[in-house]
């Protein structure tokens, strides 16, 4: 069969090696894709959100399996326009897709139904927003509504700080049109951990445990990314805390979803707070996390297509997942600014060494090629992930590589995977 994986990040370059290795598959395309995808997939020269040529390819390369990678191309509908000409294709169609595009939709959604989530206000008006800043105190939280590329929420330890940043949103509209609406939430304490999960609209078939390491600097600090970093499984989700999340946050959900008439299928993504056992939800995405997915599919079995097919289908109770008694310790490398204003066209040095390592896989995210040698051209440049037979042994092996990499103005956290070491 012939499959287009959507997106050119690190995500997109984990379910293309992935997707890769099904025996079902004959031919992969990526539209936009990278340096690294290129040498596992045909790249073709079409933008994520480029939703009537990414159409147009399709049909003319008679496409068996469409994937979506960013969350923007969800939002604007192309699972519902490649439905439409008869395409098979894997991800939320836009009415499911408002639970990641409209983080007031969610908040309603997670209300209704009864989600444990954190308390919460919707703004408009910057004034009311700032009156609600000074009543509740802080610390506190201030998002964007719309789409911001993972980097829409701010954590505000003043109020002085809160105000700061609904200015930013709302008056010099650093998000664009994503912060003319505000959602200022309660200060929720405990461990993140990234769950996600297939559905098929009704069966849930959940992924391994993981989590996401959103600033940019170590030790959490500094301004929020799309992700520095990522680690499976996560020791704070344990057996009790997965009942949990699947019964008290997917369950109810993926059931009101339905019920709301916008059923969802695809892959779900609970961003999650955990305090003594017991999982708030931070947010919900409609997608594969970025970095979440690289090291959750380096420890998966198995072939990746059925599943797809099954959530498409409607097939999920037929299928399951299998895992690798192992870790996997993905490391960031950025580049310098980010996620401020960076650099771009640095060469990369080290791949080639780090491909002869066993146990270790780079996923290209922000790279091109110019004169035959692979390039920085984004933010987030590289994943590096390893395995090992625990975390620890994970992060050794994901920072051994990570040492024999480098290029101009080369960032990365060197805490990736240090929060679970207090669980062993």
């Amino acid at each position: 069969m012939k499959v287009l994986v959507v997106g050119g990040g690190g995500r997109e370059h984990a379910l293309v090696w992935k997707i890769g290795q099904s025996p079902k598959v004959s031919e992969i395309y990526c539209a936009p894709g990278n340096a690294g995808i290129s040498e596992q997939a045909t790249l073709v020269p079409i933008q994520a959100n480029d939703l009537n040529s990414l159409l147009s390819f399709a049909l003319k390369e008679k496409i068996d399996l469409t994937v979506v990678g960013p969350e923007e191309p969800l939002t604007r509908g192309i699972v519902d326009l490649f439905e439409s000409k008869g395409l098979s294709i894997f991800g939320a169609s836009q009415k499911a897709a408002e639970l990641e595009g409209s983080k007031t939709f969610a908040k309603e959604m997670m209300k209704k139904y009864h989600l444990p989530t954190a308390s919460y206000g919707v703004f408009e008006d910057r004034q009311r927003a700032i009156d609600y800043i000074q009543k509740q105190g802080a610390p506190i939280v201030v998002k964007a509504d719309g789409l911001a590329a993972g980097k829409g929420v701010i954590l505000c330890k003043t109020v002085e700080e809160a105000i700061q940043s609904v200015d930013q949103m709302m008056v010099e509209k650093i998000f664009g049109e994503a912060g003319k609406r505000v959602v200022i939430e309660e200060y929720l304490v405990g461990e993140e951990a990234s769950y996600l999960a297939f559905t098929d609209g009704k069966v849930i078939l959940p992924l391994a445990s993981s989590q996401d390491h959103k600033a940019v600097f170590d030790g959490d600090e500094g301004p929020n990314t799309g992700g520095m970093g990522a680690y499976s499984p996560a020791p704070v989700v344990t057996d009790e805390v997965n009942q949990r999340i699947v019964e008290k946050v997917l369950r109810p959900i993926i059931q009101g979803m339905a019920e709301e008439g916008k059923p969802y299928k695809g892959v779900i993504y609970a961003g999650l707070m955990i305090h003594n056992g017991h999982p708030k939800v931070l947010e919900f995405n409609a997608r594969f996390g970025d970095p979440e997915t690289q090291p959750v599919l380096m420890r998966m079995k198995g072939d990746l297509i059925p599943i797809l097919e099954a959530c498409i289908t409607g097939n999920l109770s037929r299928c399951k997942l299998e895992w690798e008694n192992k870790a996997s310790v993905c490391v960031v490398m950025a580049s310098r600014g980010y996620p401020g204003a960076y650099q771009k066209g640095k060469v990369i040095e080290g791949l080639k060494e780090v491909a002869r390592m066993e146990d270790v896989f780079v996923f290209h995210a922000g790279t091109a090629l110019s004169d035959g040698k692979i390039m920085t051209n984004g933010g987030r440049v590289l994943g590096v992930t390893g395995l090992g037979m625990n975390i620890p042994k994970a992060i050794e092996r994901a920072y051994e590589a990570v040492q024999k990499i480098s290029w101009d103005g080369v960032h990365f956290r060197k805490d990736i995977g240090k929060k679970a070491l207090c669980w062993l």
